[in-house]
């Protein structure tokens, strides 16, 4: 192997090194998301699962109550 030669390799091993280190952050962030949107999609699995298997019903919040209220109340005055 002629010394050109060797510089060459030498200078395309340098570039691919740092294109390496240029996009290893980036893959890392993207395997990071797909493991955060991953555990994510198993938790509202999970989720879902012990909503359905439930047997006790929901009561309505405050808010639902209170408007449910003042609608009657609407159409009664009327």
């Amino acid at each position: 192997m002629e010394t050109t030669q060797l510089e060459g390799l030498i200078s395309m091993l340098f570039v691919l090194g740092i294109l390496v280190l240029l996009v290893l952050p980036s893959v890392i962030g993207i395997v990071r998301d797909r493991r955060i949107d991953r555990q994510l999609r198993e938790a509202e699995q999970g989720h879902l699962k012990d909503q359905k298997s439930s047997s006790k019903p929901t009561e309505p919040s405050t808010a639902t109550w209170y408007a449910e209220g003042r609608r009657s109340k609407k159409l009664v005055s009327s």
